[in-house]
């Protein structure tokens, strides 16, 4: 296989794992205002994900360096054209960031109530736009003969591209909320639970409704079969996972949902595939894996790189995640502490 392919699929398993990872991170954070009924409940809550939230947004950061060095032009056109969209998962990722860091500074209520809606809106918006970016990648966006993107910002925002938002969104929500029920206990647990039963419903409608009207937009490519066994398979798991949740296990749960968006993202690459940026001017001018990727000596240089760096990474973060494996009580809060 030619290295330009591999790398597509490493820059995919690369953001699978982001999504994946940072994805429970945006739920959580946007269930604050749902299940944290006190200043305790929501110290709970962000304390299930204090010791790895930034440690999953490094997986962006790596698939943003891969995407660049194993497919310039791809980055070249995707980070000019999305830029305010990409600008803005920024800002809100840095404000979530800070938020989690300055809301125990004790200078009283409101400032703690401040933050935390910063963290809301701060996780609300990447789980949006990313859904609303990939979509339109997707579907294709007006690229000319330079290979330059031609639409604005909001020429994102049509309703393929909003519907694509509405799915990652709800997707995270309540692959978050699943990852609450499995970290904490008592009565916040309880409300978890709740919650899930009701966001998975609203998850199904929205998730079968994107992947079948992408189905539809591609259903005269050769390996559409592909695209509809990854789309059924996003939903089987989307289904279990809210099954398991109803009976109690919780691991289960959130490995299922955690698959949910595995699959979900390989029929989003399946869709795309063999393009990078389909170009909604003329299919001529749309980036393909071979036509937008590096030469041959990089990306061989660059496989050598990954052969031994992604496994330690890997690794490291399973080693991470063991340590932090138990669950977070109320009880483990000190009482009168602000954070």
């Amino acid at each position: 296989m030619d290295l330009a392919y591999v790398w597509f699929l490493i820059v995919g398993f690369l953001f699978v794992g982001y999504f994946v990872l940072d994805g429970f991170d945006f739920g959580v954070g946007m269930s604050l205002p749902f299940i944290g009924k006190d200043n305790t409940d929501r110290r709970v809550l962000i304390n299930t994900i204090g010791p790895v939230w930034d440690l999953n947004e490094t997986w962006l950061i790596v698939a943003g360096a891969a995407l660049f060095a194993a497919f310039p032009i791809w980055y070249g056109t995707l980070f000019s054209g999305f830029y305010l969209a990409l600008l803005v998962i920024l800002l809100a990722l840095i404000v979530r960031g800070v938020s989690f860091e300055y809301r125990h500074q004790g200078k009283g209520e409101q400032w703690t109530n401040w933050f935390d809606w910063m963290i809301v809106v701060g996780s609300a918006l990447p789980a949006l736009l990313w859904g609303v970016a990939f979509a339109n990648i997707i579907q294709g966006v007006p690229i000319d003969e330079t290979g330059n993107y031609a639409g604005t910002f909001f020429t994102l925002l049509n309703p393929y591209g909003l519907l694509g938002g509405l799915t990652t969104l709800m997707l995270f929500f309540t692959h978050g909320v699943i990852f609450v029920t499995l970290k904490t206990d008592g009565e916040l647990k309880a409300r978890a639970k709740a919650l899930v039963t009701r966001s998975t419903g609203i998850t199904v409608a929205v998730a079968a409704s994107f992947l079948l009207w992408t189905a539809w937009q591609h259903r005269d490519i050769d390996h559409l079969p592909v695209l509809l066994g990854l789309s059924a398979a996003a939903a089987v798991f989307l289904i279990a996972a809210w099954v398991l949740n109803m009976v109690g296990r919780e691991g289960w749960a959130f490995t299922t949902m955690a698959l949910t968006i595995v699959f979900a993202v390989g029929a989003i690459l399946a869709a795309l595939y063999p393009n990078v940026m389909p170009s909604s001017i003329d299919p001529a001018y749309s980036l393909t894996i071979e036509n937008a990727s590096s030469t041959e000596y990089t990306l061989t240089v660059m496989t050598w790189i990954a052969l031994f760096s992604l496994p330690l990474v890997m690794a490291y973060q399973g080693w991470t995640y063991w340590v932090f494996r138990k669950r977070v009580t109320r009880d483990s809060i000190p009482v009168g502490a602000s954070h």
